[in-house]
């Protein structure tokens, strides 16, 4: 659910920035809807919205959703301002280099890892596992990154954002399935010790009736 809410505000950027570009008339005021800049424009109030709308009903965004939207405000005013999409073109690379600093700051500042505090309540790893994971998603980010840049400024425009928005997530779900071997064996155990403790428990609540 939480992955859905983050995606919407590229939906709502893909879907501008694929219309026709027209004139409309919002309160005797005209604006045009259409477009890459416009998509922008978008970008910037569904991230405002989405993410105003998560902080007011959990009281709280984690520090990536806290980077996601500076970087949609940092990135999208400029782009807005001076009509120059090289801004916009900058997000997602410089977004994942954070993100690959983060992580690999949390190696050495707190008690886990950055992917531990992730995912760590629903996988019991050892944590030399949860640092050699780690360590994987820093590559990762950086890798990402400069993706990222090299197809923002080599490619077309219509390529650009169909890999901003649909090939990013692609490349994600991959790199995550991928995982899945070193951790499936955690999990497995989680799952039998918990259908352990569910037995126990049951067996006991007989014994008592």
């Amino acid at each position: 659910m939480k992955q859905f809410i983050d995606y919407i505000p590229l939906l709502v950027f893909f879907t501008v920035w694929a219309m026709d570009e027209r004139s409309v008339s919002i309160a005797g005021f005209e604006h045009s809807i259409g477009g890459i800049f416009s998509a922008a424009e978008f970008l910037l109030l569904a991230s405002v919205l989405v993410y105003g709308s998560l902080l007011l009903y959990q009281k709280r965004l984690d520090k990536f959703q806290w980077i996601t939207v500076a970087a949609v405000v940092l990135f999208c005013l400029p782009t807005i301002i001076f009509r120059d999409v090289d801004f916009l073109k900058w997000k997602a690379p410089i977004v994942n280099w954070i993100f690959a600093t983060v992580f690999l700051a949390s190696r050495f500042f707190g008690d886990k890892p950055a992917i531990e505090h992730m995912m760590g309540h629903a996988i019991d790893a050892p944590k030399e596992l949860w640092l050699r994971l780690n360590t994987i998603w820093i590559f990762y980010f950086v890798l990402l990154g400069a993706i990222n840049l090299a197809v923002a400024f080599l490619l077309s425009e219509a390529l650009w954002i169909q890999f901003k928005v649909f090939g990013n997530l692609i490349l994600t779900f991959v790199f995550i399935i991928g995982q899945m071997p070193l951790l499936a064996r955690y999990i497995e155990v989680e799952e039998e010790t918990e259908a352990k403790t569910s037995g126990e428990e049951t067996t006991s609540g007989l014994r008592e009736q």
